[in-house]
């Protein structure tokens, strides 16, 4: 009888630290999600205003470009989350789009599918 209650006993405490861990590796994950969100935020910031003052320093739209390709490279490999994925793919193709539109001489491109993305994101990404 004592060894049954022993199984049990571990048997339970295996379970329970499982299911703690488990949770504390979607935590992790949702905190890396707020965090790329925050700087896929902030990298869209430095875009907008990279796009207003464009004609003093075109190469700020680059690289506030690639600031966000980065960030979404570190969020893509942390996220199965289908909305998340989606918001991910419509950001990834508003920055093609831009970085089109900028190598094609376009000083003041159309950012909105990028504004409106990263809100997506940041809204997939918010705990609660």
């Amino acid at each position: 009888m004592k060894r049954r209650r022993s199984i049990a006993l571990a048997v339970a405490t295996a379970a329970a630290l499982t299911t703690a861990l488990t949770g504390c590796g979607a935590l992790d994950t949702a905190m890396d999600c707020v965090k790329t969100a925050d700087a896929i935020a902030t990298s869209v910031n430095k875009l907008q205003q990279a796009v207003s003052t464009a004609s003093n320093d075109p190469t700020q739209i680059e690289e506030s470009l690639n600031a966000i390709d980065t960030e979404l490279g570190n969020l893509e490999k942390t996220t199965d989350n289908a909305d998340l994925s989606k918001a991910i793919d419509d950001l990834t193709k508003g920055v093609e789009s831009v970085r089109g539109a900028v190598k094609n001489g376009d000083t003041t491109p159309d950012i909105k599918p990028i504004t409106d993305a990263a809100g997506e994101i940041a809204k997939v990404c918010t705990p609660g």
